[in-house]
């Protein structure tokens, strides 16, 4: 059963469920060989932003009967805010192991050139 407080609502094509759940985390470390601990040292990449984003729409995805691939997640983000895209990865994060570093979100947002 999935616990509805871990999830934050991402508007893409339509409102989307992100969760990093077990599941997510685990494909996230599969695809991206990154360990939990490593996850956002140093900011985010868009590439890590675009997995990590993908791992947590995919339960989403499959509770709407929808297949997902790296590739639409990689559109769907072309389409959208970049801003508002780590606001609601950092708020997920934050749901599912606790409070966000506001210096990782400050890092990743300097990274990918915005202040």
């Amino acid at each position: 059963m999935v616990n509805n407080n871990d999830v934050v609502v991402i508007d893409l094509d339509r409102p989307r469920e992100l969760r990093f759940g077990h599941k997510a985390l685990k494909t996230y470390q599969a695809i991206t060989g990154q360990s939990l601990e490593d996850l956002g040292q140093g900011g985010f990449s868009f590439d890590d932003i675009e997995k990590l984003v993908y791992a947590g729409l995919l339960s989403d995805a499959r509770a709407n009967g929808e297949t997902l691939t790296l590739e639409i997640v990689e559109d769907l983000l072309d389409a959208h805010d970049i801003q508002d895209t780590i606001t609601k990865m950092s708020q997920a994060l934050e749901a599912a192991f606790g409070k966000a570093d506001p210096n990782a979100v400050a890092a990743a947002q300097k990274k990918l050139g915005r202040k």
